[in-house]
């Protein structure tokens, strides 16, 4: 799952960046409202986590611009406490405020339960033929057997999955997992691929993460026939 970070206080963005990696999030950041606004609407993410206080532009402002054409789930983590400004985030059509300082324990559960949220149906688990992904324990499973996954494996499973039958070239899913810009000179996708289909395809049928040559990588059930 891939979160945008607003925040303009380089500690705190630092803070909030590593948690999150290490939590298995793919996470971008931005420290001031213009760029915010910019990445939050040219980019899919999954979460926005929003300050108030922001130069360029206030994040009263991005959420107002970016309500216009997008529905993303949006994070206020702000020191502003004041209840006028938390019902002001709430009327503005954000999801959840959180006030500084915090608990990042705190952080992370509004952040499940709001993700959840954006689940359809069962809103803990996504599921593609026999493969089932539990967004709220972070485990993955085939045909009900248990799958050990890195918290990278689980994020790129993630993307495939909830992109399920969409081709996705190697710079998308290093952007969107590694976050950075793909090199073709590196096989960071391609050995995390074979890893990830060792656990997830190897011992299953149908196999369910095909290579489409020249182009990238697509989750889907396919006719072996």
């Amino acid at each position: 799952m891939r979160i945008l970070i607003v925040e303009d206080e380089a500690k705190m963005g630092l803070y909030l960046k590593t948690g999150l990696s290490e939590a298995g999030y793919t996470v971008d950041w931005v420290e001031d409202g213009l760029s915010g606004q910019y990445q939050a609407e040219t980019e899919d993410y999954d979460l926005l986590i929003l300050d108030v206080m922001l130069p360029g532009q206030d994040g009263w402002s991005v959420l107002q611009n970016l309500r216009r054409t997008k529905k993303t789930p949006v994070l206020f983590l702000t020191a502003r406490d004041d209840v006028g400004d938390r019902v002001k985030g709430l009327e503005l059509g954000a999801d959840d405020y959180l006030s500084k300082p915090f608990d990042f324990v705190e952080l992370t559960a509004r952040i499940k339960v709001i993700l959840r949220r954006g689940q359809p149906g069962d809103s803990n688990t996504i599921r593609v033929a026999d493969l089932e992904l539990d967004l709220t324990k972070r485990k993955a499973f085939r045909q009900g057997n248990a799958i050990l996954l890195t918290a990278k494996e689980f994020a790129l499973l993630w993307l495939l999955m909830r992109r399920n039958g969409e081709i996705l070239p190697r710079a998308i899913i290093a952007s969107q997992v590694w976050d950075m810009n793909f090199n073709s000179d590196t096989n960071v996708v391609d050995s995390s691929i074979r890893r990830l289909r060792s656990k997830v395809d190897d011992a299953y049928a149908p196999k369910l993460i095909h290579t489409v040559r020249g182009m990238g990588y697509v989750l889907e059930v396919r006719d072996e026939k």
